[in-house]
C-alpha cells in the first residue's frame, strides 16, 4: 500500500520508518525540509517539502494512488483540513488525524474523520486505524482457547444491531469503544460508525470470525 504522512516529527518520522519496513510505499510531508533528517539516510521513500492541506503538495506526495493518510504535524486545524482533504476530495479509504485537544477530537469524529488524541496516542493505534485488518489479541486465557481481541469490522455492518452481528458471526461483543470511550453494548445497540468492536471468541475460529466481520451482513449470512 502506498501511504502519505503529514508532518515528519518524532511520530511522523516513526510511523515512516514503521510502515516502510512492513513493505508499504511512503511519501512523508513536511513545510520544514531539514525536518526529514529524522528519518534516516536508510528510508526510501518521498520527501516532499510543502503544506500538507495543499492538493498540489499532497498529488506530489501520491495521494491519488494513496491507501491511507496520517496528519501527525504539530497542528491540529492543518491535520484535520489535510484528513479532510485526503478523505472528501482524494477518496483515501483509510485516514487518522492526531489531535492535541480531546474535546475536539471528539467534535471531528463525529464528522467522520478518525482522530487519535495525543493524551492517549500509541504507535500501534495509529497503525491499527491506517491498517485495519484481520484481529488484534488484548487478551487469552490460560489454556490458549478463548481470547479477547479487538476485530476490524467492514463499513456495511455500520447501522446494524449488536444482536445481528453476534448471530450472523457467532461471537460475543464483549464492548465497544465510541469516539475513545469504552461502552457495553446491549442487543439493541447500533453499530456506529468508527466504533471499534471488541469481541470474545475461540482461538480456533479467528479466521473464521475475521473473515465474517470483513465481508459485512451478507457475507457472513451466506
Amino acid at each position: 500500500m502506498h501511504i502519505v504522512i503529514m508532518g515528519c516529527g518524532r511520530v511522523g518520522s516513526a510511523l515512516a520508518q514503521t510502515l516502510e519496513s512492513q513493505g508499504h510505499t511512503i511519501a512523508v510531508v513536511d513545510q520544514d525540509p531539514t525536518a526529514f533528517r529524522r528519518l534516516g539516510s536508510s528510508f526510501g521513500g518521498r520527501r516532499v517539502t510543502g503544506v500538507g492541506f495543499d492538493q498540489d503538495t499532497l498529488r506530489e506526495a501520491g495521494i491519488e494512488e494513496a491507501g491511507a493518510f496520517a496528519a501527525v504535524s504539530s497542528g491540529d486545524n492543518s491535520n484535520i483540513i489535510a484528513a479532510r482533504v485526503a478523505r472528501e476530495m482524494f477518496g483515501v479509504e483509510n485516514v487518522a488525524a492526531r489531535i492535541y485537544d480531546p474535546r475536539r477530537a471528539e467534535v471531528y469524529q463525529r464528522l467522520g474523520i478518525p482522530t487519535v488524541a495525543t493524551v492517549r496516542w500509541t504507535a500501534d493505534q495509529m497503525l491499527r486505524r491506517l491498517l485495519p485488518s484481520g484481529s488484534e489479541p488484548l487478551w487469552r486465557d490460560p489454556s490458549g482457547g478463548v481470547q479477547l481481541a479487538e476485530v476490524h469490522t467492514a463499513a456495511s455492518w455500520v447501522g446494524h444491531k449488536i444482536s445481528t452481528l453476534q448471530e450472523e458471526t457467532g461471537v460475543r461483543v464483549a464492548f465497544l469503544t465510541r469516539l475513545g470511550e469504552a461502552m457495553l453494548p446491549t442487543s439493541q445497540t447500533v453499530l456506529q460508525e468508527g466504533d471499534l468492536v471488541h469481541v470474545m471468541m475461540r482461538t480456533d475460529e479467528v479466521e473464521k470470525v475475521e473473515a465474517a466481520f470483513a465481508t459485512g451482513p451478507e457475507g457472513a449470512h451466506a
